[in-house]
């Protein structure tokens, strides 16, 4: 997927993280970036085969500034030392389900979803999984997608203790509705990421996840 040096750039500035070493290794960096959109481009290129509303995407619109926000981190480190790829009209997969490759030697993973949602998205996800949870339970049963993940992503900021206001603890849908969150995420070795089946297998498992981007993007269209 990557060329090594791209990987290499990375990890050097993982130790470096400071202007004036980006700086002079500023040629480095727009090698590795190049690198970044050229696998940026294949991924949404062979998505948008796949799922139309992805159509409109470009590349660039996928990737992510080097730059970090430190306004109100602790962290003033000023650059991101990991790479993300989001494929869909929200790149933060905030507010319509995408696609998402986070490349990090300390931790990578591919996921799907719509990730902590404002309250009125939360809203309408919820009504469609409280009238048709059957369709999402058989997305969740589905012997290629039990095979590769486990459901919902599940930490205690993403899922609610009692069930949503307007429900009751005895609605047949109410572990997936007392969710804030709605991703499906599997991590993966580094060594992938440098290996020429890594887009394959990123690919595989995006199709696999499409139909639960589906179920939760019709939640606006109907």
């Amino acid at each position: 997927m990557l060329h090594p040096e791209t990987l290499q750039f990375y990890s050097d500035l993982s130790l470096n993280n400071y202007k004036e070493w980006f700086h002079a290794n500023r040629p480095r960096y727009d090698i590795a970036k190049a690198d970044y959109l050229q696998l940026a481009t294949t991924l949404l290129e062979e998505m948008q085969k796949l799922d139309p509303t992805l159509a409109n995407l470009q590349p660039k619109q996928c990737i992510f500034r080097i730059n970090r926000d430190i306004r109100f981190s602790k962290d003033k480190t000023p650059y991101k030392s990991h790479l993300g790829i989001g494929l869909s009209n929200n790149k933060n997969m905030s507010e319509n389900a995408g696609y998402y490759l986070h490349i990090d030697p300390t931790g990578s993973f591919l996921a799907a979803g719509i990730h902590m949602p404002p309250s009125d998205t939360i809203k309408k996800i919820r009504k469609e999984i409280a009238t048709f949870h059957e369709d999402l339970e058989a997305i969740f049963d589905h012997p290629e997608f039990k095979s590769r993940f486990n459901g919902f992503d599940t930490d205690e900021r993403l899922k609610l203790k009692r069930p949503p206001q307007g429900y009751s603890a005895d609605d047949k849908a109410i572990e997936f509705l007392k969710y804030k969150s709605f991703t499906v995420s599997k991590p993966f070795d580094i060594s992938l990421v440098t290996d020429p089946k890594g887009v394959n297998f990123v690919l595989e498992h995006f199709k696999i996840l499409k139909p639960l981007n589906d179920f939760l993007n019709r939640s606006f269209y109907e």
